[in-house]
């Protein structure tokens, strides 16, 4: 188990990869952000995208989802997130891309009302296969601390 005290400003981590598959950036558009050029070919032909481009919500629940498996199965005594902060969509991702999601931790704070816990916050990067930038946030995390 990853405790607070396990963190280190400075550290690396890379959760994994995500096939990103037409038709689930159908599938998300149609439930969650149902815009033309999320849609339709035509009409995404007809904007910068140049084709059919996933919600920049749907990519942020495709990193959730890879963030969130890495953390269940190398077990991180997390206690979920108050949010996070600076988040930019830096290129479309489309379908047949790969993402790829990597952080570094930039600082780490105990907590001064809960000695139990404490927080952390990351620099997070989503790349695409090339290795470009298509989505960048901050994410901060409550973990407990090392039991006594």
């Amino acid at each position: 188990m990853q405790y607070f005290e396990d963190l280190e400003v400075g550290a690396e981590t890379y959760f994994g990869s995500y096939e990103v598959t037409r038709e689930e950036v159908l599938e998300f558009a149609r439930k969650y952000d149902p815009q033309p050029f999320h849609l339709s070919d035509e009409e995404a032909a007809k904007t910068h995208f140049g084709r059919i481009a996933a919600s920049g919500w749907h990519t942020c629940a495709m990193t959730m989802a890879v963030i969130a498996r890495y953390v269940v199965k190398h077990r991180q005594a997390g206690l979920g997130s108050p949010g996070i902060d600076q988040l930019r969509w830096r290129r479309p991702v489309y379908p047949g891309d790969t993402l790829h999601v990597r952080s570094t931790i930039v600082e780490k704070t105990l907590s001064r009302s809960k000695p139990e816990m404490g927080s952390f916050r990351s620099d997070m990067v989503v790349t695409n296969q090339d290795d470009q930038p298509v989505m960048t946030f901050t994410s901060i995390v409550l973990i407990r601390r090392r039991p006594d």
